[in-house]
């Protein structure tokens, strides 16, 4: 089937499509829009085929050494180190910790960076973010213990090669990934020493929602399914034949029989079959397969994308199409974002920081090169949604009520400031003092064919009493036409 006629100008309604699709407007992205067409578009992204970074972005993110940190040779060497420092004088272990976390900070700070330069210059932009979604929707937090190690891995290899595949191999990739494992504490979960605390909050928040229909007793089950579940850094435990046959290894990630509790188990009604991993992998399923898990996870993704109250009746088609697909993510996408539901709400979903952030910065592109993330990651601190850095597991909010305060409000136009004014530091490491000419937002292309078009009246008032082309863009990023979408 031939692809449609290239469409030579974009409605309202494909603009705010196309923004709810992505992390903001920028012109290759109008550019394919209007070559492929809608449907094609759509299919497109859902299938990440053209993932390619640009040459200058693609060599900064290769040099990150976190690219090229292995969990299992870290937790090894730092479990080496625990036990060296014990021989040394305080001041010596005050000394090798601070190291420690200073070394940490930094490969924290090139984790997030990885994932805010793929954001805002990755063609696939669902996909960076789906990868976004589910990094939230599993959180892990940067600051426990040696997290801070983890967490880049964690996003490479648990998170984005299943962001838009079935939620089972994602639900078991972070199960199975020593952040998480950490983070929720389940390598203290063992026989005769019962942590429920990641079964606990798999339940509720990874999987089945608060009220999906699960008891106290289930989630002690499945915490007793989980035992043996933990972290390998260094050699493998010595263990009776028996037992080595169900021993599992994977990188970091291990499982002990000798820490598992080979008890009889009932799950959510069910008795719970398997031996060893087999019956983790047989109990996820089975979580997996509950209505409740479909329109859980549902929910989550309308509310993200379509609306802070999504409409019940999308949720339901959505949450069948989770069942019928055995969990397909970009099935369950693709009913969403061709749903008339969906299309009724544009124009009605507030941005949280990240959104509002990225896209301000992809629709101020021009075709420079970020260069320095350091500002970016500043801005997100100050807005309070940080990459890894959400203290509790529940993830950032996704509704507007949690962003749209007065004190948010306030440090959002500072933020808008700071943008307005040629985004200091971005594009070298050296402070920009005077705002380049190129500065101006409505100078650009992308503005004049997209947002210049459909500007509200009061916008357009309050911009045209502007006092210079910094205030100009200061008060069109703080604008409802830019903050909502």
């Amino acid at each position: 089937m031939p692809p449609p006629a290239a469409l030579t100008s974009l409605s309202h309604q494909d603009l705010q499509w196309l923004g709810r699709v992505s992390f903001g407007l920028n012109a290759p992205l109008l550019a394919e829009y209007r070559r492929l067409g809608r449907a094609a578009f759509l299919e497109e992204q859902l299938s990440a085929t053209d993932a390619a970074l640009p040459p200058e972005i693609a060599a900064q993110i290769a040099s990150m050494q976190v690219d090229r940190f292995d969990p299992a040779r870290l937790l090894g060497a730092l479990q080496l180190k625990r036990r060296s420092i014990e021989a040394l004088t305080p001041d010596q272990r005050a000394a090798v910790r601070m190291q420690f976390i200073q070394r940490g900070d930094e490969l924290a700070r090139q984790a997030i960076s990885r994932e805010l330069l793929r954001a805002i210059y990755s063609p696939a932009q669902l996909r960076e973010q789906m990868v976004w979604f589910w990094l939230n929707h599993f959180s892990v937090f940067q600051g426990k213990a040696a997290l801070r190690y983890l967490i880049g891995d964690y996003a490479e290899r648990a998170i984005r090669p299943h962001a838009l595949g079935h939620f089972s191999d994602l639900l078991l990739a972070t199960l199975e990934h020593p952040a998480m494992l950490q983070y929720l504490d389940n390598q203290q979960n063992r026989v005769g020493h019962i942590n429920e605390n990641y079964a606990r909050e798999f339940m509720e928040l990874h999987t089945l929602g608060v009220d999906g229909g699960y008891r106290q007793q289930d989630v002690q089950q499945l915490a007793l399914i989980f035992t043996g579940v933990g972290i390998g850094a260094g050699p493998p435990p010595r263990l009776p034949r028996p037992l080595l046959a169900l021993y599992v290894r994977d990188g970091a990630f291990e499982f002990n029989p000798a820490q598992h509790d080979m008890s009889r188990k009932r799950l959510l009604g069910h008795r719970v079959h398997g031996a060893g991993f087999d019956e983790v992998r047989n109990a996820v399923a089975l979580i997996v397969r509950q209505p409740a898990c479909a329109r859980f996870i549902s929910r989550q993704l309308a509310t993200y994308f379509v609306s802070d109250t999504p409409p019940a009746a999308l949720i339901e088609r959505m949450a069948q199409t989770f069942q019928h697909t055995d969990g397909d993510i970009a099935a369950v996408l693709r009913t969403m974002f061709l749903a008339p539901e969906f299309d009724a709400a544009l124009g009605s979903k507030f941005k949280d920081p990240m959104r509002y952030v990225l896209s301000a910065l992809r629709l101020a592109d021009q075709g420079r090169t970020i260069v320095n993330t350091t500002p970016i990651i500043n801005w997100l601190r100050s807005l309070g949604e940080l990459p890894f850095g959400r203290l509790t597991p529940d993830g950032y909010p996704l509704t507007e009520d949690a962003w749209a305060s007065p004190g948010q409000l306030a440090a959002r136009f500072e933020v808008a400031r700071a943008l307005g004014s040629a985004a200091p530091r971005l594009f070298s490491n050296e402070e920009q003092l005077v705002p380049s000419a190129a500065s101006a937002l409505d100078a650009t292309a992308l503005y004049a064919e997209s947002l210049a078009l459909y500007l509200a009246g009061t916008t357009q008032q309050v911009l045209s009493r502007a006092r210079s082309r910094q205030q100009w863009n200061a008060l069109l990023l703080s604008s409802p036409d830019f903050n909502y979408e």
